[in-house]
């Protein structure tokens, strides 16, 4: 397939280094979740909640749940974009966030992923609903699936 799973992805440009590289070659799949993680908090950057906002908000979107599809490889030196997304919110504690990477040179998938996040308080690590900054920015970014 050689088109974005949803609309308008949020993007990082990605190459896998030689620290990446395992034993078989290719690279990791922790680094895949690695990235995962870097592109989600670039994504929350860019929309206006950064780290510091989650502190001054004692709220936070902790991953509750994160699934991953290693489809093909990649392989040292290849030039990757990693996509993302908002996909879902129940408005109040929960939201969806969907993963793709794509080699740049044929636009193929290479790894799909999908978190459950789940709002919490980060003084005390317990669910706690979303704070008014949170709907207005992250809501806003959910997007529908292509087609």
């Amino acid at each position: 397939m050689n088109d974005w799973d949803h609309p308008s992805p949020f993007t990082l440009a990605l190459t896998p280094a030689a620290e990446h590289i395992d034993g078989l070659g290719h690279t990791n799949n922790a680094v895949y979740v690695q990235w995962c993680e870097q592109a989600g908090w670039a994504h929350s950057e860019a929309l206006g909640l950064s780290i510091d906002d989650y502190q001054r908000l004692d709220r936070a979107m902790a991953i509750r749940e994160g699934h991953y599809d290693y489809l093909l490889p990649s392989f040292g030196g290849e030039a990757l974009v990693l996509g993302t997304w908002l996909t879902a919110s129940d408005g109040r504690l929960t939201m969806e966030r969907r993963f793709q990477l794509r080699r740049a040179g044929d636009g193929v998938t290479l790894v799909r992923g999908r978190w459950v996040l789940v709002c919490i308080e980060i003084s005390s690590g317990k669910p706690k609903r979303m704070p008014s900054e949170f709907l207005t920015i992250y809501d806003a970014a959910v997007v529908a699936k292509a087609g």
